[in-house]
């Protein structure tokens, strides 16, 4: 019974293609002020094994525990890095959630895909980034003009086979979810999400955000992510 009011106390943060480590910036001081261990994972979204690699190492930083919370193609990330044995929870932001065996691109398929994948650009390097129109009105719609632009001049340049790239195996279906549905989301169908929620079992709300709602609505996706820390171990006792 003493596993019941266990709370998890670490929370490693993944963010998505074309971002960074500062998707999270708003998120973290709040996180913080309640007493959570927090740390960022700065991927290099070079491939899907190097963005699991660097998770995995952030993960072992961590003394104990810990939350695994992963935005949009993050969701493949923390799919496979969730196996570790440090992982109590999985926690999806308007994310993308394979099942064994699955890519991205597998997952987006079911649904017709948002707006703003239209505007992504390939270069002669292999990589991926999304035109100003698509971070202007598709990726972060809901900001204010100053803070898209320091969007668009932080955005990752992301490996163009990364979508293709298949997990092993979905750690979701050893460990307890929680999914956040973002309502206006331009670059991943928000009925897809619902979708994806629906089938990882996931405790799951919806904003009223676009893609990024860590960015757009922090107070709300933090709350989110200290009551899923509170409650891991019960949950999991409840699916065990």
């Amino acid at each position: 019974m003493e596993a019941q009011t266990k709370s998890v106390k670490n929370i490693v943060l993944v963010h998505g293609a074309f971002a960074d480590g500062s998707s999270w910036a708003k998120v973290i001081p709040l996180l913080l002020a309640k007493g959570l261990n927090v740390t960022a994972v700065q991927n290099p979204l070079t491939s899907l094994q190097d963005d699991v690699a660097a998770t995995k190492r952030a993960i072992a930083l961590m003394d104990g525990p810990v939350l695994l919370v992963g935005h949009s193609w993050a969701g493949v990330v923390i799919s496979e890095a969730g196996n570790d044995p440090k992982v109590a929870g999985l926690l999806y932001v308007a994310a993308f959630a394979p099942d064994n065996g699955q890519s991205l691109s597998d997952v987006a398929k079911t649904f017709p895909p948002g707006p703003g994948n239209d505007e992504v650009r390939p270069d002669a390097a292999g990589f991926l980034s999304l035109t100003p129109k698509g971070i202007h009105e598709d990726f972060a719609q809901d900001l204010p003009e100053s803070e898209r632009r320091v969007i668009l001049a932080t955005q990752g340049q992301w490996a163009a086979v990364a979508p293709g790239e298949k997990i092993a195996k979905a750690a979701w279906r050893q460990k307890p979810a929680w999914y956040i549905v973002a309502k206006r989301d331009r670059m991943i169908n928000p009925d897809l999400e619902r979708a994806m929620a629906k089938t990882i079992k996931a405790t799951a709300i919806e904003l009223d955000a676009c893609h990024i709602p860590m960015v757009s609505q922090p107070k709300k996706v933090a709350s989110f992510i200290i009551e899923a820390a509170s409650n891991v171990s019960r949950k999991e006792l409840v699916s065990n």
